[in-house]
């Protein structure tokens, strides 16, 4: 697929609108799909996704074309993400936010379990919720999470591996608390 990114990188320098688009129609879904579950707001991530293919575009003659291209971009969006959550933890929390109680119930179906996996990811470090969804919901390899996050694999991996661990943490508290206290079912 290299030769083929390369192709379409020449093409979109060359001014080619239709190249433009599909580059844009290609990374608009990773890279949205990746900022949502980073950021956790749909608006957000949608505007970070414009944000990064605008980037991308600008940015296509730097690109090493030794390298592939999907990293790249996703590196793009993961450090406006980064830039975007430390923005965030900087501003005060809205009082409609702090009041939010989580649902403590243990999940009793398909949906509940997704429910509490979400839960337990957005709970997560966003360094290891970045490497969760770029592993798991995007298929990457060890080494192009790597080139994105600008991480050494074995990083990557620790990260992975701890991310895992408190996530199946957090899970086996949730279920504790059902069993200490049975009304929650309710």
């Amino acid at each position: 697929m290299p030769s083929d990114d390369r192709k379409l990188v020449q093409r979109c320098l060359a001014g080619d609108p239709a190249a433009l688009r599909e580059l844009v129609e290609m990374y608009q879904g990773p890279v949205f799909g990746l900022c949502y579950r980073i950021v956790g707001h749909r608006q957000d991530a949608e505007d970070i996704t414009q944000e990064v293919l605008v980037r991308a575009l600008r940015g296509l003659g730097s690109w090493d074309r030794t390298r592939p291209l999907r990293p790249w971009i996703l590196a793009i969006a993961s450090n406006r993400c980064r830039t975007h959550l430390s923005k965030q933890a900087n501003r005060p929390m809205p009082a409609a936010h702090v009041t939010d109680v989580p649902d403590e119930r243990r999940p009793t179906h398909d949906s509940e379990l997704a429910a509490e996996l979400e839960i337990a990811l957005a709970a997560l470090r966003p360094e290891y919720r970045m490497v969760v969804v770029m592993f798991h919901e995007q298929d990457l390899p060890y080494e192009e999470i790597s080139a994105a996050i600008d991480r050494p694999v074995g990083t990557v991996k620790t990260w992975l591996h701890r991310a895992r661990a408190e996530m199946a943490r957090h899970l086996s508290r949730r279920a504790a608390m059902r069993d200490f206290c049975p009304q929650m079912d309710s």
